[in-house]
């Protein structure tokens, strides 16, 4: 799958309301402490994210929050696919796991499904569940998209040799 098939699939989600933005917005310091809190004691932890990379964990899990807020504002589907594709190589780069992503996003939408009025999670679910769905998609992008980066890097630098 490409990056605009993605964008276009995104584009099929309704956009949440300003209620489930402003409620999602309010309970987001909450809710990636509790994601935290439950990552944290997975016995699987090191293996998901790598050898001491639990406070980058945390400050993802902070961040998401805050991109998921701006993103319930103003739903932008080439934003959320372009975002996702740039934090799993970021991420991999640091060492996560291809395993760390659906079991993240398995823990926002049990920890939403809890913490969310029943009418904001309707409308919240239907992105996190976009993103599971094509997590293979954007593992598969991504490699491709870091393969590239690592060519044009050795590119320049035979160049710069010459």
């Amino acid at each position: 799958m490409t990056r605009e098939e993605l964008i276009e699939k995104a584009g099929r989600i309704t956009p949440p309301g300003q209620q489930t933005a402003r409620e999602f917005e309010a309970l987001a310091p909450a809710l990636a402490a509790e994601l935290n809190q439950r990552m944290s004691a997975r016995a699987d932890l090191a293996t998901l994210i790598g050898k001491d990379n639990t406070a980058m964990m945390e400050d993802n899990h902070r961040n998401h929050a805050r991109f998921m807020t701006s993103l319930l504002w103003l739903y932008d589907p080439k934003n959320l696919v372009d975002t996702v594709l740039w934090v799993f190589q970021a991420y991999r780069a640091h060492g996560f796991r291809l395993t760390y992503w659906p079991a993240q996003l398995d823990t926002w939408m049990q920890v939403l499904e809890k913490r969310l009025s029943p009418e904001a999670n309707a409308e919240v679910s239907p992105i996190y569940t976009f993103m599971i769905v094509n997590q293979p998609a954007f593992a598969d992008l991504s490699i491709l998209y870091m393969e590239r980066s690592s060519q044009a890097l050795t590119v320049i630098t035979d160049c710069t040799r010459h």
